[in-house]
């Protein structure tokens, strides 16, 4: 037996990581989650813009400049997580010089439709 197979039994055979845990602001009703897959462009910047309800991220490829109006930026790469607050302005969402893929969960009541708007400075 090698000592590969030796690790791979002492594994567990489930893992399970919190990567994110996030109270809502105010309880909202949830009658459906819509997922995208979005690719940004390199070096486009999304600009200031705000959701009509939560959405939630995970970034598959590249990177992306992220921040909340009012809050430190950071830096997000392959496998990182985000919350976008409902009716919160996001100043900066901006892809870096690879550009970047990520899905977004983005939970709205049974008769609403995910929306973006992009709010004048």
């Amino acid at each position: 037996m090698t000592n590969h197979a030796i690790e791979a039994e002492d594994a567990p055979p489930v893992t399970r990581s919190i990567l994110l845990d996030r109270f809502l602001p105010a309880p909202r009703s949830t009658g459906r989650v819509q997922i995208r897959r979005i690719t940004i462009a390199p070096g486009h910047a999304a600009g200031l813009h705000v959701h009509n309800g939560p959405v939630f991220g995970s970034v598959e490829t590249g990177s992306v400049v992220y921040q909340v109006e009012g809050e430190a930026a950071s830096v997000l790469g392959p496998g990182d997580v985000f919350y976008e607050p409902e009716g919160v302005r996001i100043a900066r969402f901006d892809a870096q010089d690879e550009g970047l893929t990520f899905l977004g969960y983005f939970l709205v009541a049974a008769d609403e439709t995910p929306e973006i708007e992009f709010p004048d400075d």
